[in-house]
């Protein structure tokens, strides 16, 4: 990462307090900056906070210890700045996938022309042109995200935290939707703050991959894996299979803690 950091996460910890049973630590200490245009994948074993770490960013829980600012002001609350990409897509369902893309911009009061060409222009971007007008039960789950993903880009925000995007589909689609997002995240000027579970995807699209301990959840360390992403065979190179598997091996560490700590 060079020069001023975008996003700032300083010494943060988080507690999930439960109607019933005990306080449970999820993140400890958390500390993590991210650059500009940056595409920061986080990782880790089920169970260490990173998804609480994206919502804390997002500004949907209150941060109770520490700081996280972005753009040198402190995140209190969600904004626009910040879009946010599920796992399981929060299309409406009762709305087209036009009416889903310009929901945000209607709220917002863009005049409708403007508004009209802008969702036009999405739709074209993701690769939904000829299924403006289809309804969400009506596509696939790999058309759903697509759609998910432009209704967050249309109102423009400068961070996209994306939370499992393609944990919900079937490998092949899952595939082509990364190579989607890679296009898109390199036609837009995005930072991007991407939660998986999923190594070889990590390291696929991440400029650097944080990998988190097992719960309460830290930083264990940061890789840098920039690689040249329009190479066709890059699965299958040498370097980027050693950098996956040596990813995979602190990963796994954590995960046989993580287990241990659930069967104790």
């Amino acid at each position: 990462m060079s020069g001023q950091p975008q996003i700032v996460i300083d010494k943060v910890c988080h507690t999930y307090r439960p109607p019933r049973g005990k306080p449970v630590l999820a993140l400890d200490d958390v500390s993590l900056s991210v650059g500009t245009r940056e595409f920061l994948a986080l990782l880790g074993p089920s169970g260490c906070g990173k998804s609480t770490l994206l919502y804390l960013i997002g500004g949907f829980l209150p941060i109770e210890r520490g700081t996280i600012s972005v753009e040198s002001k402190p995140v209190t609350a969600p904004g626009p700045d910040r879009g946010i990409v599920f796992q399981h897509f929060a299309l409406f369902p009762w709305k087209t996938v036009r009416a889903n893309i310009a929901y945000g911009l209607e709220r917002q009061g863009m005049p409708r022309e403007q508004r009209e060409a802008r969702v036009q222009s999405l739709i074209e971007m993701v690769g939904l042109r000829g299924f403006e007008d289809s309804f969400p039960s009506q596509l696939s789950g790999g058309m759903k995200q697509r759609a998910a993903i432009a209704r967050t880009l249309a109102f423009d925000p400068s961070i996209l935290l994306m939370d499992e995007p393609f944990g919900a589909l079937d490998a092949q689609t899952r595939h082509l939707m990364q190579s989607e997002l890679l296009s898109i995240w390199q036609r837009t000027p995005k930072t991007v703050i991407f939660v998986t579970h999923d190594v070889q995807e990590a390291v696929y699209l991440a400029d650097r991959v944080a990998v988190m301990s097992a719960r309460p959840g830290r930083i264990k360390t940061i890789v840098d894996t920039k690689f040249d992403k329009n190479d066709k065979n890059i699965f299958k190179t040498k370097q980027f299979v050693d950098q996956v598997d040596a990813i995979w091996d602190l990963v796994r560490d954590e995960a046989i803690k993580a287990q241990g700590g659930r069967e104790s």
